[in-house]
């Protein structure tokens, strides 16, 4: 790629159900996007992605010189944000025993964009590369230490969010920042100087904060527990934790916070259950934060982002409650939007213009 004009990028992120992508031209300048949406993903990614194309022909915009993936977990192997060749895409495939409800269907993306747009650069941006850093006392795990050499470990997620949070501060860093990414999943990170220094998730993105249908941190003996007396097996365990738990399973509605908020204020039977939930996730995100400012010797700035981040001001007002006992008052909390897309494509450019 030429290191003189800026470059067209294609960033794509798949969740559950949609593709969300942009183009953006990058540069050393920084990034504009050009077009920007989501895709449904029922059906092929190659369907998605013939989609994609035709919207960025349609508006005459230039073909991507590059493509950039937003990759969940890149196992042991992959720490970094790194071009995807033969061998990553092995190693890729491998790491999806950590995460197999987000590695699968983005490695499908990555084979189908490989197909659509054969011959340019594709990046694995990892959602685990910001917290790579973690010292020992956070990513260990406390476990035998032959579980810990395969890799079982703290590796923490949302990572391209934490990202995009630094890089919209620029100068302005402060030494102790909390970032509590709040959307479908949810996690609560400390940043000291810059650098990810522990963060609620763990080994997967099951951890941690209570979420819209993932439990968060459990107490193990109850996994142990349905495992001895009902026989549940890991296809079930990993349904329950990850599917059927979190707000969802506790009000036994919707892991939808603004359904929930909607039955908390009627007078239907599942108010009291729709309120418990709204409270039992906003208390935990509470004590996440918590214990992030016990880290981090205070917090200096507590950054609010994602879809509940950002637009859900009863959460966060919820959230906050008793936190000023903590030092964080009104003036050391921002919501800040997660520019996860910008971020892909600010990383891919700058892993194309290093030479390989």
């Amino acid at each position: 790629m030429s290191h003189d004009a800026d470059q067209p990028v294609l960033a794509l992120n798949v969740g559950s159900s949609s593709l969300k992508f942009g183009v953006f031209m990058v540069g050393t300048s920084g990034s504009r996007v050009l077009i920007s949406g989501a895709e449904e993903t029922v059906g092929e990614p190659q369907e998605a992605l013939a989609r994609i194309a035709h919207r960025i022909q349609a508006q005459g915009l230039p073909a991507p010189v590059a493509v950039g993936h937003r990759i969940v977990h890149g196992g042991p192997q992959y720490r970094r944000h790194t071009l995807i060749d033969a061998a990553v895409m092995q190693q890729l495939q491998a790491a999806t025993a950590f995460a197999p409800l987000h590695v699968p269907p983005a490695l499908a993306l990555v084979s189908a964009a490989q197909a659509r747009f054969p011959g340019i650069a594709q990046v694995a941006c990892l959602d685990t590369a910001f917290h790579a850093g973690m010292p020992d006392v956070a990513r260990a795990l406390p476990i035998p230490r032959e579980l810990r050499a395969l890799g079982i470990e703290r590796y923490g997620f949302h990572g391209l969010s934490c990202e995009s949070i630094l890089r919209q501060l620029g100068h302005d860093v402060p030494p102790r920042i909390v970032v509590a990414h709040l959307g479908h999943g949810a996690s609560v990170t400390a940043v000291a100087h810059g650098a990810s220094v522990d963060t609620s998730m763990g080994l997967t993105p099951s951890g941690g904060v209570i979420m819209s249908t993932r439990c968060g941190d459990i107490d193990p003996g109850v996994l142990a527990y349905m495992v001895r007396e009902h026989r549940y097996d890991a296809a079930q365990l990993e349904a329950l934790i990850d599917q059927r738990s979190g707000m969802l399973g506790i009000s036994g509605l919707s892991g939808d916070l603004r359904e929930l908020n909607a039955a908390s204020a009627s007078s239907s039977a599942s108010a009291g259950d729709a309120r418990l939930a709204i409270t039992m996730f906003c208390t935990s995100v509470r004590k996440q934060i918590a214990a992030m400012a016990a880290v981090l010797g205070g917090v200096d700035l507590l950054v609010f982002t994602g879809g509940i981040g950002e637009n859900d001001v009863a959460a966060r007002t919820l959230i906050c409650e008793g936190l000023e006992a903590l030092g964080i008052h009104k003036e050391a909390v921002r919501v800040m939007p997660a520019q996860e897309d910008k971020q892909i494509a600010l990383r891919t450019w700058q892993i194309t213009q290093t030479p390989h």
